[in-house]
């Protein structure tokens, strides 16, 4: 696993416990270093002990102040239990980002779908992400803090395919807008990352490793990037750090797209 030397940007994070779910690897992964390197406290989540110690192991060359707790977020009790470990650490949490989990379906044409796989397409992408906000809502009350929601750029602008996973997209649009108004009471902020594909992650690996519909679907957008090459892991976590620091103390309800520019617009 690769682990970046990280410059500190944001002072803020100092003491601050961060819960990062689905973190030891890809995306999550990233996100979890940049607030190590800026102070925070961080707890990794996975579902492989084997994984989370590795993940942690490298972490822990940037941050003392770093552990896991395992668990299915998917699965209710497993998020309250995630919860309940992280802030057990510091008496409460502060910021939370929730990078959900794989998909168990991948995307595929709405018609060829069972009943079973509508069900399970949305299922394991949806609860996964809402789960573990819910679990540390209790805790985030205690001294406020910052939500940050990792979803799709699919939930504005679905491609053939992706008529499933473009419907939690948008919920998580949607009960981000929500979830601000309603925790503003706490002083909790909620924002959400919204992506398209992106490269240095396990899911763009499962993408083009395979001949299938989801290959064929996707090689077709790499060509379509402005820049000529699809975001980075590291380029989107830059935007969810800068989402959850205090440089961001007055945005909340907002999801910002990293998509280099394939698509525009949304709402």
């Amino acid at each position: 696993m690769n682990f970046r030397r990280q410059n500190v940007q944001y002072a803020d994070f100092e003491n601050k416990v961060a819960l990062v779910t689905g973190s030891s690897g890809g995306l999550g992964l990233r996100i979890a270093e940049k607030l190590a390197a800026n102070g925070a406290t961080v707890v990794i989540n996975s579902r492989s002990k084997e994984k989370a110690e590795e993940a942690v192991a490298g972490l822990r060359a940037i941050s003392d102040k770093v552990s896991y707790v395992l668990g299915d977020c998917g699965d209710y009790a497993a998020a309250t239990r995630i919860a309940e470990g992280a802030a057990a650490i510091n008496g409460g949490i502060d910021i939370v980002v929730s990078s959900g989990a794989q998909g168990s379906v991948s995307p595929m044409p709405f018609a060829e779908m069972t009943g079973a796989q509508l069900v399970e397409a949305f299922e394991s992408r949806f609860f996964a992400r809402v789960f573990p906000v819910h679990a540390a809502v209790p805790y985030l009350k205690v001294r406020g803090g910052s939500i940050v929601m990792v979803g799709t750029d699919a939930g504005r602008h679905p491609t053939p395919g992706e008529s499933i996973v473009g419907a939690v997209g948008a919920s998580v649009i949607l009960m981000t807008k929500a979830l601000a108004k309603e925790f503003s009471r706490w002083q909790i902020r909620v924002n959400s990352v919204s992506l398209t594909l992106t490269s240095d992650t396990p899911s763009w690996d499962r993408i083009f490793g395979q001949e299938n519909f989801q290959n064929r679907l996707f090689s077709k957008l790499v060509e379509r990037f402005p820049s000529g090459r699809a975001p980075t892991a590291e380029e989107v976590a830059r935007v969810a750090v800068f989402l959850a620091s205090e440089e961001t103390a007055q945005v909340t309800g907002q999801t910002i797209s990293v998509n280099g520019g394939l698509s525009f617009g949304g709402w």
